[in-house]
C-alpha cells in the first residue's frame, strides 16, 4: 500500500501512473456543494411527493426520473457557474443587474415557498419519529426545530458540510427499500421509456408536485451560496485572494453537480417504484399521512422496507431542512447587503442568523394549524412548482449575460435546457391550473 510520501511508478512519458483507488479518491473528495444539493432534494417533502405519486398512479409517473435529471443538473450548472464566476450567490446577482422589485419578488417567492416546505418537513419527521418510538409526533416538531437552528448556529461551516455529506448515505435506505418491495421490473421498465401521460387535474398536479421538489427555488441560492462558501473556506485555510474561476475548477464543480443530481434522481426513482409495487399494486393509493404511508409498507413488503422508509425521511429531514433555512437567509442576506457565511458565529453575522431563526420560527408555526403532514409536504411541492419558473428564468437570463458572465456565458446546450426547463414548467403549472 502506497503511503501520502510515495512516489507512484512512472511511465515512459514521466507521469505518474493513475491508479483507479486515486481516481476514486479523487472523485470522492470533489464531491461538495452539487452532491449535497442533490441529496437535500430528496427531503421529506420530496419523499412525500414521490410516495404519493407512486401510490396513486403506480409506475406511470417512473418515466419522468428520465426527464426531471438533465433538466435540474442545467439549472444547478448555471448556478454553480454563476457563483464561481461572480463571486456571490443569485440573490446578489439579481440585486446587481435587475430591479429591486424583482429581486424582492424573487426573495418573497423563495420565502413562501421555503416556509412551507419547513413545515411540511418538520411535521413529517416528527410524525413518524413518533410512530417508530411510540411517543407522541407532537413533542418531536419544535425538538427537531431547536436541534437544528442550534447546529446552524453553534457549529462551523465545515463541520456542517461534513455532517451533511455523511447524511446523504441515509438514502441509500430508498434503494435497498424497492428490493423489499420485489416490483415487476418489466412493468416499470416500460413506465420508464414509454410515457403515459393524462390530462387530468390529479395527474398534472402529481406532474407539478414532482418538478416543484426536484427543480426547487431554494437549490438554486442553496447551490450558489455553498459555491461561494467552499471557495471561500479554501481561500482561509490557504491566506489567499478569490482567483477568477479556471477551467479546472468548473470542470471539478461540473462533475460535483451532475453527480448531485444523477443520485437525487436515482433515489427519486426508487422511491416511486416501491410506493408502486406496493401501496398502489395492493389498492392504497390514497397517502393521507406519513405514518400511514410507512406502516403500509410493513405488511406489504416487510419490516425492513418500513424501517428503511422511516429511518430515511428522519435522515432526510435533518439534511433538508438546515438547506430550506439556509438558502432563505442566504437570499435575503444577499438582497438586503447584510454579511452572510455559517462560517461565522452569530454574533458576527447577527441579520443572517436571524433570517435562519424566523424561518424555522414560521415552520414550527405552521404546524400547528393541524393539516396532514403529507398533505402538506405534497401541498408544499405544488407550491414549488408553480412558484419556480420565475426564479427559472432569472437564473437563465443572468447566465446567459456576457455581462455577467464574460466568456463563461451558458453554452449552446445549457442554454437549450435553460429554457426548456422554463417552458415545460410553466406549462404543466399553467395546464395544472385550467383543467
Amino acid at each position: 500500500m502506497l503511503t501520502p510520501t510515495t512516489t507512484a511508478p512512472e511511465t515512459p512519458k514521466g507521469k505518474g501512473a493513475p491508479t483507479a483507488s486515486g481516481g476514486v479518491r479523487r472523485f470522492l473528495e470533489n464531491l461538495g456543494p452539487g452532491l449535497i444539493t442533490g441529496a437535500a432534494d430528496d427531503d421529506p417533502s420530496g419523499i412525500s411527493t414521490y410516495s404519493v405519486a407512486g401510490a396513486s398512479l403506480g409506475y406511470s409517473p417512473l418515466w419522468t426520473a428520465l426527464i426531471t435529471f438533465p433538466l435540474m443538473s442545467a439549472l444547478q450548472l448555471m448556478c454553480a457557474r454563476l457563483a464561481l464566476v461572480t463571486g456571490c450567490g443569485v440573490a446578489k446577482n439579481i440585486r446587481k443587474h435587475f430591479p429591486r422589485w424583482v429581486l424582492w419578488a424573487a426573495c418573497t417567492l423563495l420565502a413562501i415557498a421555503n416556509v412551507t416546505n419547513l413545515a411540511a418537513d418538520l411535521g413529517g419527521m416528527a410524525e413518524v419519529t413518533g410512530m417508530v418510538t411510540g411517543s407522541s409526533g407532537f413533542i418531536w416538531t419544535p425538538l427537531y426545530a431547536i436541534g437544528i437552528v442550534a447546529l446552524l448556529f453553534w457549529s462551523s461551516y465545515r463541520h456542517i458540510a461534513r455532517i451533511f455529506k455523511w447524511l446523504t448515505l441515509v438514502l441509500f435506505a430508498y434503494v435497498f427499500a424497492a428490493f423489499f418491495a420485489t416490483p415487476d421490473w418489466r412493468a416499470a421498465l416500460e413506465a420508464t421509456l414509454v410515457p403515459r401521460i393524462a390530462l387530468t387535474r390529479d395527474y398534472l398536479s402529481v406532474l407539478v408536485a414532482i418538478l416543484g421538489t426536484t427543480i426547487s427555488p431554494y437549490l438554486f441560492f442553496w447551490q450558489a451560496a455553498q459555491e461561494v462558501e467552499e471557495q471561500d473556506s479554501i481561500c482561509r485555510l490557504r491566506f489567499a485572494r478569490r482567483k477568477p474561476a479556471s477551467d479546472k475548477l468548473l470542470e471539478n464543480s461540473r462533475v460535483d453537480v451532475v453527480s448531485g443530481m444523477l443520485f437525487s434522481n436515482l433515489i427519486m426513482y426508487f422511491i416511486i417504484l416501491t410506493a408502486a409495487a406496493t401501496l398502489h399494486a395492493h389498492g392504497q393509493t390514497n397517502i393521507e399521512t406519513a405514518k400511514q404511508a410507512a406502516e403500509a409498507l410493513r405488511p406489504l413488503a416487510g419490516s425492513g422496507a418500513y424501517w428503511l422508509f422511516s429511518i430515511g425521511l428522519i435522515g432526510t429531514g435533518m439534511l433538508g431542512v438546515p438547506v430550506l433555512a439556509g438558502s432563505c437567509a442566504y437570499a435575503v442576506s444577499e438582497a438586503a447587503g447584510w454579511r452572510r457565511t455559517l462560517a461565522r458565529p452569530p454574533q458576527r453575522c447577527p441579520e443572517f442568523y436571524s433570517v435562519i431563526a424566523i424561518a424555522m420560527i414560521g415552520g414550527l408555526a405552521l404546524n400547528f394549524v393541524h393539516i396532514s403532514a403529507v398533505k402538506m409536504l405534497f401541498f408544499s411541492a405544488v407550491v414549488n412548482g408553480v412558484l419556480a419558473p420565475p426564479l427559472v428564468l432569472l437564473v437563465v437570463l443572468l447566465t446567459c449575460d456576457r455581462r455577467v458572465m464574460a466568456d463563461r456565458v451558458n453554452s449552446p446546450l445549457l442554454r437549450w435546457l435553460g429554457w426548456a426547463t422554463f417552458v415545460f414548467m410553466t406549462a404543466a403549472a399553467v395546464a395544472m391550473l385550467v383543467v
